[in-house]
This record gives C-alpha cells, structure tokens and sequence, in this order.
C-alpha cells in the first residue's frame, strides 16, 4: 500500500483532489490530501514557504508513513520537492503535476510571470488572489468547476511565493515522474527540462488542462498509481 500525500497548487485547499482520492483508495492505497498553512480552513494561519514544506514534513513524521508519494499540483511542486529530501527513506517517488519545481536560492516569484505576481502582492496587502474566471478559459473546465475554484479558493499567502527554496542535494537525484498538462503549453519550463535529463524522472504528457484534479481526476489518479507503482 503506498501513502499518497497530496497538495494542489496556489490558491487551494485540500478540497482540491476530492474526485482524485475514491480511485486511489479504490485501487487499495491511502489517501492524504494537505492543506497548507494560509490556506481553505487553515487560512488564518501565518505562511511561508519554509512553513508549507514543514506542513508536509510534518504530516508524513506525525503520522509515521511509509512509502510515501508525494504528489505537489503547480506553486506545490516547490514545498513539495523539499520536503522529498528531507524525509529519507520513507520516500517512494514524487509526482510534479504541471508543477514548478524547487531551485535552491530561488523563489515562485523568481520564474515565469514572476512581475506579475509581485504586482499582484503589493496590491493585495501581500497576497496573491484567485484568477479572474477568464484566465480558466481553455482548461477544459466546466462553469460549476471554475465557480468552485473562484468560490472556495482562498488568497494565497505572498511569504510562500517571495521565500527562496533550499535544496540540499540535486533534485534530480530524486525518483520523480513530471506530469505535463498539454492545454495549458506542450513544453515543460525550462528548469524542468533539465532536471528531466536525469535517469530518476519520467515524463508523462496529459491531453488537459493545468487542473487534471478537476478537468480527469480518474485519469489522474491512475497516472498516480502507474507513477507509484516504478521501480
């Protein structure tokens, strides 16, 4: 049995992977969907992005999990590929689902859009709110799913996004599968096109949008157990 520990991306609580976890748990896995600090009912708490990487590492420690799979959505990717090193041997793989990736000395704000979003900050008293319903255009969503991401999608906290990463080792070094989701551009950015050339990742394109977790949760969940289930 393979613990799944999952986190969606910027703006999103555990709510996120609710059509995902029937099909792992179907398939005989257990299922944890996170909630990161400053965000859905945790979003009183105060968040960085060294904060989410613990929120992860924590969970995994507390609950003492095995063979785990962490599974980080978009903005995720980055607290999620820290917190892959940091908890050894409990590791199975990682799953990057059309996800930045951590660059150690780098930040969420560091990459592509990056002005933007500082832009976005500074307006927002220092957090990033949801997108407006146009920019979900093309993703192959349905009005009820865009309405429920703008609804209960809650501001994400700007610390997290401004904060550098910090790897100790290379990340490539780790066993990764990188799920690219072909609406939202066929190629991957270019720090995971690199990362890619590395014998421990796998690439594994999805005909979706950059919410699979909406748009083909049963098809996500199996390309999950497919990841999982690598040597």
């Amino acid at each position: 049995m393979t613990n799944f520990v999952m986190v969606a991306g910027a703006w999103l609580g555990a709510w996120a992977w609710d059509e995902v976890t029937p099909a792992l748990r179907e398939a005989g896995h257990d299922v944890h969907p996170l909630t990161l600090s400053g965000l859905a009912e945790k979003k009183d708490l105060p968040a960085g992005q060294q904060t989410h990487v613990e929120d992860i590492v924590g969970h995994v420690e507390r609950h003492d999990l095995r063979d785990v799979v962490l599974v980080g959505h978009s903005y995720s990717g980055i607290p999620i590929g820290q917190a892959a090193e940091r908890i050894g041997g409990r590791l199975r793989r990682v799953v990057f689902v059309d996800s930045n990736i951590p660059v150690d000395g780098e930040a969420f704000v560091s990459g592509i859009g990056g002005d933007h979003v500082r832009r976005e900050l500074a307006a927002n008293n220092g957090s990033w709110p949801p997108l407006p319903p146009d920019e979900y255009a093309g993703q192959e969503l349905t009005d009820e799913q865009i309405q429920r991401i703008l609804t209960e999608g809650t501001p994400h906290p700007g610390a997290s996004l401004t904060e550098p990463a910090v790897l100790e080792r290379p990340l490539g070094e780790l066993p990764a599968t990188y799920v690219k989701c072909l609406l939202d551009g066929t190629e991957p950015m270019p720090a995971v096109a690199e990362v890619l050339k590395s014998e421990h990742w796998e690439l594994v394109d999805m005909d979706t949008g950059h919410w699979p977790m909406f748009s083909r949760p049963r098809e996500l969940a199996q390309v999950l157990v497919e990841a999982a289930a690598q040597d």
